[in-house]
């Protein structure tokens, strides 16, 4: 009997929207098989004529936009104007990566004289094995697969058990736009899926989820000796100095936490307020929050959905009653919306924090905003650092020597100051610690999934 994944709708009772066939061990090496067999082919067409190609694609996507928007709304929550949104945002992508392809992987002149030229070249590392998460169905997928086809990788794909349906628009974008066979092959299933997948014959693994999978992804390319390209979690700070000017960033505060139902790797997820703006910053963002109340994701008047699924919303309810218990002040929220019935979840903030609650130690990926206060620069960095994790970090203040100082002293891979919006396609997204290897994106994105290798030869 062949297992299935059942597609639920998390703001709908967990409706049932369809089911789709687990990819069996068998087909699993098979995919692997038709990648490798096809990457030569693929890599010998050159940039030039791999974008073409890859132009249809793109041309397809968006002629599905609406369909691909609507489902990611069904299967995850998403409020349908911004998977709209987050569609087109992949389509910038997509095209960014089309039009800087060429230069992003022209080899690199490191020396010349008059007898001899070294130039580092770009080189495809082969089959790559890619791994995503369900929280920006079409912006991760994009991510994932966008500059490695780009760049003449091949790739064995496997989205989120949480969206399954996604990946089946996806399939059926793939063969309409007629991308050679065996160019990308996508595979189903859950965490025991992508486990045999890194056991296959592959080149780079990209991955982007949790820290805790992370690692292991990481320590199955250490066991083939190949490279891997890691996005994982975060626990971003945020610290208002006591100079911000909080009418100008309190929609970013805001945006940077609660956008998706806060099911960003990179949101903003403690907030450490200078003492003498705390009541201020409080009455800010709880005045905000009396006008978001979670609804119906399908309805476009609706801004903040459900979680994607049941085990999101336990989860984030036992780290809330931990904070609950061991101390914590709920200002607004806290529980489920009595008139919803779904993996919904009120927008809350929490005040009284200690360092011993999950909260503060570990990743919250869902509505939930603690809030600590500092009283000297010193203590607000040792609070943002203050962690495992290294992915991004905010900063509001109007003193700009200030804030690139603050930024620099971040333990992060990104830092965003006032209402700078660092996530774009010409700009680098990766972290540290515990939050990641490699970066996603702009030129370095297409460096880290290629090989590198130095030419020297005669001039």
């Amino acid at each position: 009997m062949t297992a299935t994944l059942i597609s639920t709708n998390p703001a709908k009772g967990y409706d049932v929207l369809g089911e789709v066939a687990v990819t069996k061990p068998s087909e699993i090496v098979a995919a692997v098989a038709r990648a490798r067999d096809s990457q030569p082919a693929w890599q010998g067409l050159g940039v030039t004529k791999r974008i073409e190609i890859l132009k249809r694609l793109v041309g397809v996507f968006r002629k599905q936009r609406a369909a691909l928007a609507l489902i990611s709304c069904r299967e995850m929550g998403r409020p349908i104007v911004g998977a709209e949104a987050t569609v087109d945002a992949g389509l910038a992508y997509w095209d960014w990566y089309l039009a800087h392809g060429e230069e992003g992987l022209k080899p690199y002149e490191t020396y010349r004289d008059g007898k001899e030229v070294a130039e580092v070249f770009y080189e495809p590392c082969g089959v790559a094995a890619v791994i995503v998460p369900w929280n920006f169905p079409f912006s991760n997928f994009t991510w994932g697969v966008g500059q490695n086809l780009v760049a003449g990788n091949t790739v064995v794909f496997k989205i989120s058990e949480e969206v399954p349906l996604f990946g089946k628009m996806l399939d059926a974008a793939f063969a309409e736009a007629e991308i050679p066979s065996g160019v990308f092959n996508q595979i189903y299933g859950d965490g025991a899926t992508g486990a045999i997948l890194l056991q296959q014959d592959v080149d780079l693994m990209c991955f982007t989820g949790s820290s805790a999978t992370g690692r292991r992804v990481y320590q199955a390319a250490a066991e083939k000796m190949i490279p891997a390209l890691l996005e994982m979690g975060g626990s971003d700070p945020g610290i208002l100095f006591a100079d911000a000017d909080i009418p100008k960033v309190i929609d970013k505060i805001y945006t940077a936490r609660f956008r998706n139902s806060g099911q960003i790797c990179n949101a903003l997820k403690r907030l450490i307020v200078h003492e003498n703006r705390y009541d201020e910053v409080v009455r800010a963002l709880t005045a905000i929050l009396d006008t978001k109340r979670p609804g119906d994701p399908e309805e476009q008047a609706t801004e903040m959905g459900p979680l994607a699924a049941k085990r999101q919303l336990e989860l984030l309810e036992a780290q809330v009653d931990d904070a609950r218990q061991k101390g914590a002040v709920i200002l607004t929220g806290g529980k489920r919306p009595e008139r919803l019935n779904g993996a919904f979840y009120e927008p809350t903030l929490l005040t009284k924090i200690t360092k011993d609650m999950r909260v503060w130690r570990e990743e919250v990926f869902g509505p939930v905003l603690p809030i600590v206060t500092f009283k000297t620069y010193d203590e607000a960095i040792r609070l943002a650092r203050d962690t495992s994790y290294g992915l991004g970090s905010y900063i509001f203040t109007e003193d700009k020597q200030l804030a690139l100082k603050a930024a620099r002293d971040m333990s992060s891979g990104m830092a965003q100051i006032n209402n700078a919006a660092g996530t774009r396609p010409e700009n680098p997204f990766g972290g540290r610690g515990i939050s990641g290897l490699g970066m996603e994106n702009s030129v370095f994105g297409f460096h880290d999934v290629c090989r590198r290798k130095l030419i020297a030869r005669e001039a």
